[in-house]
């Protein structure tokens, strides 16, 4: 489903709400705060990004729910939203994400990555990931792509969706109309993955 023009909070302050679970319930009120926002802008001017598009994921949004967005930076608003999976990190008891940047630690990495080339994985279509911070500086040599697995839906649900090794991973669909953002921009597109 697309989220066209649903408002999403660069411009306006935001409160960010006290149980962090309550801003993701539905995806078409979720809004990341306008600091958020401004620091992607900027990176992606100063670094020859595309500027007129990003990708943000919320871990703190558990994984039955969306918290994959694609984000217009022109007009302040999320075109497209779909459900992702964080890695497992050799924790199967837990839904609850956890984060390192270690190889081997099957976790999912926090920070801003540059969406690199494209090439056919051993789950289809896949996207290298090129960490550019402290907290992600591991992700090519771990392996981290951006792919799609048949275990992530594409409807919200109230159970956790599975786990990955520390991918990003999104349904087959998901991924088809990521594939179409990524494939028809002429710079890298950001991803941004942070859990405040």
């Amino acid at each position: 489903m697309l989220l066209v023009g649903v408002f999403f909070s660069c411009q306006t302050p935001h409160t960010p709400a006290k149980d962090k679970s309550q801003r993701t319930h539905n995806p078409t009120r979720y809004q990341l705060d306008e600091l958020k926002c401004k620091k992607a802008k900027e990176y992606c001017k100063m670094h020859g990004f595309n500027a007129e598009v990003a990708f943000f994921s919320d871990m703190d949004i558990r994984s039955g729910r969306k918290r994959f967005f694609v984000v217009d930076l022109k007009k302040d608003s999320i075109v497209d939203a779909g459900l992702v999976a964080h890695g497992h990190c050799q924790n199967y008891a837990s839904r609850k994400p956890s984060f390192s940047n270690e190889v081997g630690s099957n976790c999912t990495s926090l920070g801003m990555y540059k969406v690199g080339y494209k090439y056919d994985g051993s789950f289809g279509t896949a996207y290298k990931l090129h960490g550019l911070e402290s907290s992600n500086s591991n992700a090519f040599d771990r392996f981290v792509v951006l792919h799609s697995h048949s275990c992530v839906p594409d409807t919200e649900s109230v159970v956790g969706i599975c786990r990955s090794e520390g991918c990003p991973t999104v349904s087959p669909e998901f991924l088809s109309r990521l594939e179409k953002v990524i494939d028809h921009s002429s710079l890298p597109i950001l991803l941004w993955v942070f859990s405040d």
